[in-house]
């Protein structure tokens, strides 16, 4: 049996119980009940709305005003201001929306036995197996990336022994459009939100095929008797092409898929969707170690992690947040929201959105190091969007070149400060964006031709930030103003402010990133000149009297109304940035750790996340994993292994799992370090298939504590020290030909 295996011992009574499918596009939560069987739809085009862009035409008039009471530090007057005049409008954005569910209504009686439901990370497959009165029955379930449907089989093993009902429903405004013996379609629309119409036509339908027995078309459904076995395939669809373009046809779509797939074999419907989820989920593994708790149900292995040893858990939840990645992002969908692509809520927790002040970016930490490249290329076609919906929200409210994204956007790519001046007053969401995108190219087999395709974009995030950074008086430093460091209020009853620490480093990484690239695209000597203009003339990171890095210009940390606040945004500068290190700036490294003591482990999922990373980062392996079992328990982890932030958000997930693979290798271009942060309890395992910087893919083990092997293998030529401690080797690599490191014989070890 698979070790990446989710499974439990009861059916799901709560939607955070239930088992997530997907393909990027379509996704599924599988409930997995003997009597009524419920699968949740999701489709990822699916949201409120229409095409909008919330500009506010009266914001620029009141800019200065707003700059110049930040500056004379009247805070709270400012932000009164800027809540009136600056935001966006509308104020909200759109959600991401349900499409609906399917029901299977299963007559056979109710005494239950042999219950298991499973997920198979490693095959993408949701089973259900049961016996009921002498009749096992088996539900298998996938959504295929290859015929982009989903498929699920209900089979016995009796003859004639599936009896039932299947439905469709939606909690949208729709109707049932055709009713037919192996076909049910309903057809919908989504919902206006904040004053801005739908625009979105919705289909969803199956397509049902039986061994055996007899289908009746019936009200509302499809009724089954006397059947051998039950194939159902599912489609949803929009109308949706792109944020400025709503002129598609489901009707044709879904039709097409469903034909195509009904002539096909179950067995090979399931074959190619394998092949194709391994093509990418089988290129890494991880092993801990093990104990006996791995032989429990899942549920119950969360709920004991923190009091037990269970390291095979935290393999698991690195695997399920790759799965996840797959699952939620795949190259032509949209990228992975604040719930990747699973949502049961026509007025979802924060709408759903992508939110850019932590939880966009922290969707993508795993998928790199995690040997995820191809899943990241949603994140950089929505770049591309937003810096072109961005650009008249740059002009219309700041009179800027180039284009802005503040802490939120949608399907739609609105790029508008929303929510509220405390959150959505904060300029820098897309120069995060970009930084995040051109350091993860140093990832790729081929960076060159991703950082040209960036380019446009690139320079566009830089040209706004050029024309809004403005120079704090009395100094020769150049600030955003008005800014935030998100989400936090500082001791002047506001949240806004100028110049905040986040953004400094934000704008150092992503200038520093750029400059290389404009050099090597040549003719961009003006953009060349902007950035040597800027760079020097940031903020540096602060100390404060507590010995803590300053998370403003001013020294507020200690005197903020929430000082276990969950976003630690200043400390951006020590992961995932490395402007903070623990061999460069030892001072700063030690202020980032005081912050993180004073801020405390304890927080939402995605940020206890980030703090496992942090802690990493700063090479403490047994508080990295004190914080892993933060996450880890009945608190901060669904029974699915959802991340609860609370309610479910995604982030956490992922970040959680990039944490753990942070403590066992970090990199840097030329650099490897290995085991940095290795608590006790996991001395002896390997890891295969992870991606460092440099395009480089390793395998490394260890025994005892510490690295014994090391392969490393690239597209490209490359110059890696490998460090362990203070140990160091100098490692070339050719392209294409793997290099094998014994790091006992080569370290002295």
């Amino acid at each position: 049996m698979s070790d990446d295996i989710l499974w439990y011992d009861r059916p799901a009574s709560l939607w955070t119980d239930a088992l997530p499918l997907g393909n990027g596009r379509l996704g599924a939560m599988v409930f997995g009940d003997p009597h009524h069987e419920r699968l949740q739809i999701n489709e990822s085009t699916f949201w409120a709305g229409g095409p909008y862009q919330p500009v506010n035409p009266d914001a620029y008039a009141y800019l200065q005003q707003v700059r110049e009471l930040i500056f004379a530090g009247r805070y709270a007057e400012a932000e009164a201001m800027a809540e009136a005049h600056l935001m966006a409008r509308p104020i909200k954005q759109m959600s991401y929306q349900p499409v609906g569910d399917l029901r299977i209504e299963l007559s056979h009686g109710q005494d239950v036995s042999g219950y298991r439901r499973s997920l198979d990370l490693a095959t993408a497959t949701s089973v259900a197996s049961y016996t009921v009165d002498g009749v096992s029955f088996l539900h298998e379930t996938f959504v295929s990336p290859v015929d982009d449907i989903l498929v699920m089989r209900i089979s016995a093993d009796r003859k004639g022994a599936i009896n039932g009902r299947i439905l469709i429903d939606s909690p949208q405004r729709s109707a049932l459009s055709k009713i037919e013996p192996q076909q049910l379609i309903l057809s919908g629309t989504g919902k206006s939100e904040s004053g801005i119409a739908s625009a979105l036509r919705l289909t969803f339908g199956i397509r049902v095929i039986n061994s055996g027995g007899e289908l009746k078309a019936a009200p509302g459904g499809i009724d089954f008797e006397a059947v051998d076995e039950l194939i159902i395939l599912l489609d949803a669809a929009t109308n949706f092409r792109r944020y400025d373009d709503v002129s598609g046809n489901p009707d044709r779509d879904i039709e097409e898929r469903l034909d195509r797939a009904s002539r096909r074999a179950y067995a090979d419907l399931h074959r190619d969707h394998v092949a194709e989820h391994q093509r990418l989920y089988g290129g890494f593994s991880i092993d801990l170690g093990s104990s006996p708790a791995a032989g429990l149900p899942t549920d119950q292995r969360v709920a004991e992690f923190a009091n037990g040893h269970d390291p095979a858990l935290a393999a698991l939840y690195v695997q399920f947040g790759r799965y996840l990645m797959i699952a939620s992002s795949r190259p032509g969908t949209q990228p992975a929201n604040l719930q990747g692509i699973w949502n049961d809520q026509t007025d979802p927790p924060w709408g759903s959105k992508y939110t850019a002040n932590i939880n966009l970016q922290m969707n993508y930490w795993l998928a790199a190091p995690a040997n995820l490249t191809e899943c990241i290329e949603p994140l950089i076609a929505m770049a591309e969007d937003l810096a072109e919906t961005g650009r008249e929200m740059a002009n219309v409210h700041y009179r800027a070149r180039g284009w802005v994204m503040h802490h939120n956007t949608d399907l739609w790519r609105a790029t508008g400060p929303i929510d509220g001046a405390q959150w959505g007053l904060w300029p820098t969401g897309g120069i995060w964006l970009m930084a995040q995108l051109l350091d993860a190219c140093d990832y790729l087999d081929d960076p060159e031709t991703t950082r040209k395709r960036l380019f446009a974009a690139a320079k566009g995030a830089a040209q706004f930030i050029f024309d809004v950074l403005v120079p704090l008086p009395g100094t020769d430093y150049l600030v955003t103003n008005p800014s935030l460091s998100p989400e936090n209020i500082h001791p002047h009853g506001a949240s806004i402010c100028a110049g905040p620490a986040m953004d400094n480093q934000l704008i150092r990484d992503f200038l520093t990133l750029l400059r290389p690239l404009a050099v090597s695209t040549g003719g961009e000597a003006a953009l060349v000149s902007e950035i040597d203009d800027i760079l020097p003339r940031l903020a540096p990171d602060r100390i404060g009297a507590a010995g803590q890095l300053q998370e403003w210009l001013e020294d507020w940390d200690m005197d903020v109304p929430e000082i276990h606040h969950r976003h630690v945004s200043h400390l951006y500068g020590l992961y995932p940035s490395w402007q903070i290190d623990m061999d460069r700036t030892q001072d700063l490294a030690a202020a980032a750790r005081r912050s993180l003591e004073i801020r405390g482990d304890d927080a939402t999922g995605w940020g206890i996340g980030w703090r496992i990373n942090l802690w990493a980062r700063l090479r403490d392996g047994k508080h990295a994993l004190d914080v892993v079992k933060l996450l880890l328990s009945p608190e901060r982890t669904y029974t699915n292994l959802f991340d609860a932030h609370p309610p479910f958000q995604i982030d956490g997930n992922f970040g959680g799992a990039a944490g753990i693979l942070e403590m066992l290798v970090q990199s840097k271009p030329g650099q490897l370090r290995l085991l940095p942060a290795l608590p006790s309890e996991w001395q002896s395992g390997s890891v295969s298939g992870l991606r460092i910087r440099d395009g480089i893919v390793i395998d490394l083990s260890w025994e005892d504590g510490q690295p014994t092997h090391v392969r490393l293998v690239g597209k490209r030529d490359a110059e890696v020290s490998v460090i362990v401690d203070d140990r160091s080797i100098e490692v070339s690599l050719s392209a294409l030909e793997p290099r094998d490191v014994d790091l006992r014989r080569s370290l002295g070890g």
